[in-house]
């Protein structure tokens, strides 16, 4: 191989590598970005976090959704309490801003 043809394939490597890292990290963040929303996450397991979101993603009706939640945040303030952690009050009930919901609304 050439000296031209070798500086030329580390070039292209270096330029792959430098493209690749910026999407590992827009990955890495996104996934932070989506783990609060999880109440609690940081007293839960990688697994038990996937557990809620699949009930919460299985529950049909809001109802089960608001009890599924209702469930877990008394669970996570009670583990907070064990482990001597201060969880913030749980979020308000989830409702109002909703498809078809604010300014806007009717318009198409």
């Amino acid at each position: 191989m050439t000296r031209k043809r070798l500086v030329s394939v580390m070039l292209g490597a270096v330029a792959v590598l430098a493209a690749a890292s910026p999407l590992t990290l827009r990955a890495e963040e996104a996934a932070e970005q989506a783990a609060p929303t999880v109440y609690g996450r940081q007293l839960m397991t990688e697994q038990e976090r996937l557990e809620q979101q699949a009930r919460m993603r299985a529950a049909r009706k809001e109802e089960e959704r608001e009890q599924i939640r209702e469930e877990h945040h008394e669970r996570m303030q009670e583990r907070a309490l064990e482990r001597g952690y201060t969880l913030p009050d749980p979020p308000m009930a989830r409702g109002g801003m909703g498809p078809g919901a604010g300014r806007g609304a009717g318009r198409w």
